[in-house]
């Protein structure tokens, strides 16, 4: 598996495009196995799969996207899934009085900063005028906690779940959106040249 890793840092010389794929899928095995050490630390979830619709739905762009379009609404999603992302982390300090310390807290320190470049990274992308979706309206910390208030820690602890189910489903749409805008992107370049 150590071999597989080193193949998604990014390299020099690679295309922004193929850096930036390369982050997505790095990051989807991040966000896998912060599930799985999530899963430990709170092991009756193990046998409760959380249902409900989509924690970070958003509006399609007009039906026949482009892949910058798509690159662009996976953008979006991305930024949604970090603003949950940091208020987990926000709730989680507020009621231990502090962060805690441990392999599932580094991790996670270290999928929101990966997910923070990978945002720039994909917005990088996209400054040369092609299109994406309208960037989505910030996340409130206390919209996602509707339905853990007052409803104890076990609420708590299934949203938990289901922001990092977030985390896996994104980062993987995003990781094969920039797989397919790295190699119309390559084609384009090539066609260029000839």
């Amino acid at each position: 598996m150590e071999g597989a890793a080193e193949s998604d840092t990014p390299v020099p010389g690679r295309s922004a495009a193929d850096r930036a794929a390369a982050l997505a899928r790095l990051l989807h095995r991040d966000c896998t196995r912060l599930l799985e050490l999530y899963k430990e630390r709170e092991s009756f979830l193990s046998h409760h799969v959380p249902g409900g619709e989509r924690l970070v739905t958003l509006a399609l762009c007009p039906e026949a996207l482009s892949t910058a379009e798509q690159v662009g609404h996976v953008r979006s999603a991305l930024r949604r899934c970090k603003e949950l992302l940091e208020c987990l982390i926000s709730r989680e300090v507020e009621e231990m009085g502090q962060e805690l310390e441990g392999e599932f807290e580094s991790l996670r320190k270290t999928v929101k900063d990966r997910l923070g470049h990978l945002v720039h990274s994909t917005g990088a992308l996209l400054e040369n005028g092609e299109g994406g979706c309208p960037p989505s309206p910030q996340i409130q910390c206390d919209e996602g906690q509707d339905e853990v208030e007052g409803s104890g820690s076990f609420a708590a602890k299934l949203w938990t779940y289901r922001v990092l189910l977030e985390l896996i489903h994104w980062t993987d749409s995003a990781s094969q959106t920039l797989h397919v805008f790295h190699t119309e992107t390559q084609g384009q370049q090539q066609q260029q040249l000839l």
